[in-house]
């Protein structure tokens, strides 16, 4: 019995231990109180912000799609508009215009893709020539409104 009374106590000394090495470093951080804002004649901060947001634009992202697909302006979307974009894609499928797709007519962009990527054509592609076929990726867009990130020095300034 005094076992398991000596294996609780020690459980509890390590674990009192362990919150207090944890907590070693932390910091109490008094809350400061806010500054004052000084405000210039025209009503923005005088750091130059404005004291207020802009206005958000009136419209949503979901009423500028609702308008794209309302082509009558009528305030409803029919069955025909709601499909229009569908019917579009599939007229440029169907080549020859019978009103039916078939399965070369679907696809054709892959089979154009596969023929060109066959370099030797040989009906297969080897792994170089199936690298050739991978997506191209957008470059991630560079925002130039941001100040560079800061570069920190790793030598000795002396």
């Amino acid at each position: 019995m005094w076992r398991y009374i000596v294996g609780c106590l020690a459980t509890l000394a390590l674990v009192a231990a362990g919150v207090l090495l944890f907590n070693r470093n932390a910091r109490s951080v008094a809350a400061l109180p806010a500054a004052p804002m000084a405000t210039t004649q025209q009503g923005t901060v005088a750091d130059g912000l404005p004291d207020q947001a802009p206005a958000a634009s009136e419209q949503s992202r979901e009423a500028k799609r609702f308008e794209r697909y309302d082509k009558d302006r009528n305030g409803t979307i029919g069955r025909e508009e709601y499909l229009a974009p569908r019917r579009k894609a599939f007229a440029k499928l169907d080549a020859n215009h019978d009103g039916t797709l078939s399965f070369e007519e679907w696809a054709a962009k892959t089979e154009a893709k596969f023929t060109e990527a066959d370099k030797d054509k040989s009906g297969g592609m080897t792994a170089a020539e199936f690298a050739t076929t991978a997506p191209k990726r957008k470059p991630p867009r560079i925002r130039r409104d941001c100040p560079p990130p800061a570069t920190a020095s790793t030598g000795d300034e002396s």
